[in-house]
């Protein structure tokens, strides 16, 4: 159900598993708005779990329990060209259960703009296909994108305790584009494993920069940190 609280709007208690769709909280030179809320939500649906748009921010997703479908996707952003505004995104208590993604960004090549201040931390994944997935080379054609020198820039994301299985090799995948880097990620306390017995995971990681503190699993593979504006 949804209801207006001081300072906030919330949506609590979503039991019948359907899809959440937030609502763009800004519109373009406008990113001034109240925080939204999702917590104690069960979604069991093909799609996204929850889905967050081009202009969006002040976003709060907490205790739910997501699977099968999408994971939490801030994205697809930029599809059509936009000039994408989505910040302050915080996700924390949510449990990935046979998801294809979990804490997943994804953006268009066609698109400009930013993804900044976004945290995950708190999860729990089981047998999820992409646990962790930052990807920048969507395209009309997909395994065919060409290389672009504009796109939207991720800054500022932060992994902190995550843990559980994954079920591809590739359970940390930070795929951005070769000519806008992503800065700024810092991944804590990370422990993924394989849903494979004896199985291995590993890193894949594409002009991505930021900083590892603690124990992090699998061997992560960002670049050295750069100053991000």
């Amino acid at each position: 159900m949804w209801s207006d609280e001081t300072g906030y709007r919330l949506l609590r208690d979503n039991k019948r598993g359907e899809p959440i769709e937030i609502p763009n909280t800004a519109t373009q030179g406008n990113v001034i708005a109240l925080p939204f809320v999702v917590c104690s939500a069960v979604h069991v649906h093909s799609d996204d779990c929850v889905s967050i748009g081009d202009y969006t921010s002040n976003i709060h997703i907490s205790s739910s329990i997501c699977g099968p479908g999408h994971g939490v996707s801030i994205g697809s952003l930029g599809r059509s060209g936009n000039v994408v505004q989505v910040e302050d995104i915080h996700v924390s208590k949510v449990n990935f259960e046979h998801t294809t993604k979990g804490a997943r960004i994804k953006t268009w090549q066609v698109g400009t703009g930013y993804v900044r201040r976004v945290t995950f931390e708190d999860i729990k994944l089981d047998s999820v296909q992409n646990p962790i997935i930052i990807n920048q080379s969507c395209c009309q054609t997909r395994g065919a994108c060409e290389e672009k020198h504009s796109g939207v820039h991720i800054s500022n994301v932060t992994y902190n305790d995550l843990s559980g299985t994954s079920s591809t090799n590739v359970a940390i995948n930070f795929n951005r584009s070769r000519s806008i880097a992503c800065t700024g990620i810092v991944l804590k306390s990370i422990n993924l494993t394989s849903a494979k017995p004896r199985g291995r995971v590993t890193s894949s990681c594409t002009n991505a920069y930021g900083n590892v503190i603690g124990g992090v699993q699998p061997k992560p593979c960002l670049l050295v940190a750069k100053i991000t504006a």
